[in-house]
């Protein structure tokens, strides 16, 4: 059973000036999206090239494009966004991307259709592209817009069966189900197991209303304002096989060099004590 660690590109927010903070690390794996453009994309391409790290692309490759809309309208037509994110699953297949991660189900809020038949149609074009291509499709259920709970609470009652007929991965981000189930998450996870091939691993810290992605850190455990999250970590890497944990965080709150470093040393003991049984 064996796990890999990587880091996103969330960490440097797909900078292009910053693309050597993201290689120095010793992980093997990179989760990147979101690039200021193509130009970018190719300098990232290029730098990977010399290295044994594998990469994974976190959908959409340039900055602006749809991101959301798969299912609804957020941002730009669902015909419009199966074509864009098409054109992507191609270009990662050519490049040997180890998946292409999408955000789905993603629902604003409640849905006045039936959900069910709603995500088993995006399944069924998910499918038909992941075995075009021959590249693995991970679908990442988000929060909607307020941290709407409905996506992840959409895909809570879908049949599993159902899922299983498609082929497709899952994706777990640990913040997202935090914030939507609070500390049911890991019966929200478990009835998914099976399917869970990328986790985003981080912590998430409140200021106001606006909630941030931080490094994970041990002092988290105990210090009463952060979310406790070694359970979930040990429970992930005990019953899911080969799972990419990206470390995911964002810039916002600096966090220190050395913390980062910290957080995923422990990360990592955590991961390979819970994936020996």
């Amino acid at each position: 059973m064996a796990h890999h660690i990587g880091i996103s590109g969330s960490a440097i927010l797909s900078e292009s000036k910053l693309f050597p903070e993201l290689f120095k690390r010793h992980l093997l794996h990179i989760e990147i999206g979101e690039f200021k453009d193509e130009e970018s994309f190719r300098c990232f391409i290029e730098m990977l090239g010399n290295t044994n790290k594998s990469f994974g692309l976190h959908s959409p490759l340039i900055r602006g494009q749809s991101k959301y809309d798969l299912l609804q309208k957020v941002s730009m037509n669902p015909e419009e966004a199966w074509i864009q994110f098409e054109a992507e699953v191609a270009m990662m297949s050519r490049l040997g991307a180890e998946y292409i991660l999408v955000h789905f189900p993603y629902f604003k809020k409640e849905s006045s259709g039936n959900p069910a038949e709603i995500i088993e149609e995006g399944l069924k074009k998910l499918s038909a592209l992941q075995r075009k291509y021959g590249i693995m499709i991970v679908c990442e259920p988000k929060l909607g817009f307020k941290q709407s709970p409905a996506g992840i609470h959409y895909l809570d009652r879908f049949p599993v069966d159902t899922w299983r007929k498609y082929g497709l991965s899952l994706c777990v981000d640990i913040g997202d189900y935090i914030l939507a189930a609070g500390e049911k998450a890991i019966n929200y996870i478990e009835k998914w197991s099976e399917f869970v091939r990328v986790v985003h691993l981080h912590n998430v810290e409140y200021q106001g209303d606006k909630y941030i992605w931080v490094p994970v850190h041990p002092s988290h455990e105990n210090d009463a304002s952060h979310h406790k999250i070694k359970k979930l970590m040990d429970f992930l890497a005990k019953e899911c096989k080969d799972v990419f944990f990206v470390m995911e965080y964002t810039p916002h709150t600096k966090p220190p060099e050395n913390m980062v470093e910290e957080g995923i040393g422990w990360a990592k003991e955590v991961i390979e004590a819970g994936s020996v049984r």
